[in-house]
């Protein structure tokens, strides 16, 4: 079975006040930001653990050295939202309403694959050896064949498709953001198990872990900002955690028995699973503002988060009153938008 591979992105920056848990052999704290001047929004980030590449889309598709953190190369004339990566096949895939597939290898796009419904995120399902665009609209699930870029099938889950996880044995974890629920998908027949009403207490989930061995679901909310922990057998809100304002990511280390969650604040919570029934927030730590994405390196324990910093311009001789919002890459609006403009685009690297 294939190794799940989208998990879930200045030195010196200090870190809020928060309890550490004893656990913990160090705070976490910002190792390194890597920059790179380029131009439009961003989205997700992802890690692909097995080739140790971090890949950005942005205008084109950035690359980066997991371990050196070093820029690679880009894919041109991909962009979009997310990627998902299929180690056996060397295809990667950037999801939009235009899902660009590449050669991992030459960072050559290799053809364009119409997806409907607002495509937003990806993920490559090591189950079904399965790419999975989740969309705002109907069909809410793209299956896409990694081998070849053709659509396998559809899945109509209903709501706003945000964040996924697999559990790697047949079952798909993905938060609906407008319903406050988690869908379970069964990746095998294509179809909705149930669905997983996170409660009344609970905001708009955008990231989502799994603890796959312990079955529980860490979904960050926003509106209110909560972390929902959920019993993924039977959908059991086992816990309420706050974190930071504007989460849009999130994940699990099993490693370390962490959830994380990456907010747009500029703050990161780390929240501690002390037993499958006890948890606490551990940290929280200052990254940067706007780093509302993160993925895991699985290998060095580091979570990384992305976010830009737009460059500056003369101020324009007559302001309007109300600036008009911020689109994605496909014209949707999302969680305060994807940012946009000349800039340099930070890879931030948190760990210990």
């Amino acid at each position: 079975m294939k190794k799940l591979l989208q998990l879930l992105s200045v030195t010196g920056l200090g870190l809020l006040a928060g309890p550490v848990n004893a656990q913990t052999a160090a705070p976490y704290k910002v190792l390194d930001t890597t920059q790179l001047m380029g131009n439009g929004g961003i989205d997700y980030v992802t890690v692909d653990n097995d080739a140790r590449r971090v890949y950005v889309p942005r205008g084109s598709t950035y690359v980066f050295d997991v371990d050196s953190h070093k820029y690679i190369g880009a894919v041109t004339n991909v962009t979009g939202h997310g990627i998902a990566i299929d180690t056996a096949s060397h295809h990667g895939f950037c999801s939009g309403n235009q899902v660009g597939m590449f050669d991992t290898v030459t960072l050559e796009k290799i053809k364009d694959i119409p997806v409907q419904s607002r495509a937003d995120g990806i993920l490559f399902e090591p189950f079904s050896d399965r790419v999975l665009v989740f969309s705002h609209g109907t069909p809410s699930i793209t299956v896409i064949d990694p081998k070849d870029g053709t659509v396998a099938g559809t899945v109509d889950v209903g709501g706003a498709m945000e964040q996924a996880q697999s559990d790697g044995a047949g079952k798909l974890y993905v938060d609906v953001e407008d319903e406050k629920k988690i869908a379970v998908v069964d990746v095998k027949t294509l179809k909705v198990l149930t669905k997983y009403d996170l409660g009344d207490t609970a905001g708009e989930p955008g990231g989502l872990g799994l603890d796959a061995k312990n079955h529980l679901l860490f979904a960050m909310c926003a509106n209110p900002n909560v972390c929902v922990v959920v019993n993924a057998d039977d959908g059991k809100v086992l816990a309420t955690l706050p974190i930071g304002n504007g989460t849009d990511g999130g994940g699990f280390n099993p490693n370390t028995l962490e959830a994380f969650s990456s907010q747009r604040d500029g703050t990161l919570t780390i929240i501690k699973e002390s037993s499958p029934t006890s948890f606490a927030v551990e940290q929280t730590v200052q990254t940067k503002p706007g780093c509302k994405t993160c993925a895991l390196d699985t290998k060095n324990n580091v979570i990384v988060l992305i976010c830009t910093e737009r460059a500056p311009q003369a101020a324009p001789a007559a302001a309007p009153a109300t600036p008009p919002p911020v689109p994605d890459a496909q014209g949707g609006q999302r969680r305060g938008g994807r940012g946009g403009g000349p800039g340099n685009l930070d890879v931030v690297f948190v760990g210990h």
